[in-house]
């Protein structure tokens, strides 16, 4: 078995890595498997993108060199948005490959001429494919590696493998079987997280209830709490972006005597701005222009772009829901009260209480907010007015699309730690910047330690910590200095490229040579 053959799969498979939200996936090369009792493996969704001019190789020669573990017990993409009619928000060209080598096997044009519809597809005259047929290429391309995929797995640790003396050379990689909690290790040279986003459920919903979902969920669990398409079910949606407006606009067609609420805080649904010269900093090669610059450029370079990805809308929709808005005003008049669907602009969440004995439903108290200026007239923070603003809505089910967070890796590489540079102890002066995450060692007098990453997404021990030919890659969780196209499609490809000829430069260098 060749570096190539091994490059080649890792790159095609570590595309997946940002595919789905609740995917967690890892990659390991070098790896020597032994199991026993006591065993977890970090559950990782691999990503894949072919390396330029590399042929398909036979995975069943992957074995001894190759590994992904995965949490799912199946390949899925953001399964639970899967919706009726949604479209694709990036261009098929931001493929699995295309970018890197549009001569590879995993393009999505070739998966279209092998499942017979490339000419057909070609007549829809556009570039933004459904979610649905985007996700069955991702599966296609999974399943040319199925042998060297393990499912259900759950990583719970990446542990450096101490030495005698010299520099850690291995990892010892630890998972548990989703379904049967048996655990299992592995140890690797090199490993890759690609854990994906966790859901974040915001603090002011009580997460435990069963009648609180995440819009991860949402096609998944719905149809099993909301049973009946034909009753009155009433339904809040949380959140403002583009997640919170699908599920919106859905529930009203799956259950068409429903009542619904869309709760934000911000004023109004803005649309997402993806004219051509902003759309730029999505381009792979933006990235080396983004990473040497300084913390304080990237931070307000990101903050200024947030219009591209973050609590925005398509265009599209948000005239669609303005036209539903519209029509209920038409048709039921002025008093929003009386309409089957609003949107609650401008609100916090109150509290969210269990209902009274005469119905089970939650009761959803929200407040209207309003920004508060200090005596110099700059914004200072959201305050809630007062009590006459408070609404209650009894609801049978709330969706928060409220976003991820990024940082099951931390928790990973916990036994790390310590060869983790350290940043500026607090009692020792003004805290130290890291882009990246502060780790804290509970004794702030003893500082903390900082988990950042260089441009190759390889994470950066302490100077003689690690062999050079070992270490541990991060992706979909590298926004601070990457840029917003780390935790979405657009650089898949590229990046892939670039993580393998990182752990194989040798390799890499020979290739180059030889063109």
């Amino acid at each position: 078995m060749s570096t190539t053959e091994a490059s080649e799969a890792i790159q095609s498979f570590s595309a997946f890595s940002n595919g789905g939200a609740v995917q967690n996936s890892t990659a390991l090369n070098g790896f020597n498997g032994t199991s026993n009792g006591n065993g977890h493996t970090a559950p990782t969704q691999s990503s894949r993108a072919l390396k330029s001019n590399l042929q398909p190789t036979d995975p069943s020669e992957l074995h001894d060199l190759v590994l992904f573990l995965e949490k799912q017990p199946r390949f899925a993409w953001h399964a639970g948005m899967l919706l009726p009619g949604a479209k694709m928000q990036i261009s098929f060209i931001k493929d699995m490959a295309t970018l890197r080598d549009p001569r590879s096997h995993f393009t999505f044009l070739n998966y279209l001429q092998h499942a017979g519809r490339l000419v057909e597809f070609t007549n829809l005259g556009t570039f933004l494919p459904s979610r649905v047929e985007y996700e069955d290429y991702l599966r296609w391309c999974a399943s040319h590696f199925d042998d060297v995929v393990q499912y259900q797995r759950e990583v719970v640790s990446v542990s450096p493998n101490p030495q005698p003396e010299g520099a850690v050379k291995t990892f010892t990689v630890k998972s548990r079987n989703a379904k049967t909690g048996q655990i299992t290790t592995v140890q690797a040279r090199n490993v890759l997280i690609a854990a994906g986003g966790r859901p974040l459920i915001p603090k002011s919903l009580p997460a435990a209830s069963p009648k609180v979902i995440h819009s991860s969920q949402y096609a998944h669990q719905v149809p099993k709490i909301l049973k009946n398409t034909q009753a009155p079910y009433r339904v809040a949606v949380v959140g403002a972006g583009q997640s919170a407006a699908e599920i919106f606009n859905n529930v009203q067609k799956l259950y068409p005597n429903s009542k619904t609420w869309l709760v934000m805080r911000s004023e109004f649904l803005k649309p997402s701005d993806d004219s051509p010269f902003v759309n730029s900093i999505f381009n792979p090669s933006y990235t080396d222009s983004l990473y040497p610059r300084s913390q304080q450029y990237r931070r307000a370079l990101i903050k200024d772009a947030k219009a591209t990805n973050y609590g925005v809308v398509r265009l599209e929709l948000i005239e669609h829901l303005y036209e539903v808005m519209y029509d209920q005003k038409r048709e039921y008049g002025d008093d929003e009260r009386q309409w089957p669907h609003r949107i609650l602009n401008g609100r916090s969440i109150v509290s969210v209480n269990e209902g009274n004995h005469e119905s089970d439903r939650l009761q959803l108290h929200v407040r209207r907010v309003e920004d508060s200026f200090n005596q110099s007239g700059i914004t200072d923070e959201f305050l809630e007015q007062g009590p006459s603003s408070e609404e209650i809505l009894d609801v049978d089910l709330i969706i928060a699309a409220t976003g991820y967070q990024r940082n099951a890796h931390v928790d990973m590489l916990r036994d790390s730690w310590n060869l983790l540079p350290e940043t500026q102890p607090v009692s020792s002066g003004p805290r130290e910047q890291v882009d990246g995450w502060e780790i804290s060692e509970g004794n702030v007098d003893s500082g903390s330690r900082k988990l950042e990453v260089g441009r190759d997404y390889k994470i950066r021990y302490a100077p003689g910590a690690i062999a050079p030919d070992a270490g541990v890659w991060l992706q979909g969780c590298c926004e601070a200095t990457h840029g917003l196209s780390d935790s979405l499609l657009s650089v898949l490809a590229v990046r892939s490229g670039e993580i393998v000829d990182s752990i194989f430069p040798s390799q890499s260098k020979s290739e180059t040579s030889s063109v």
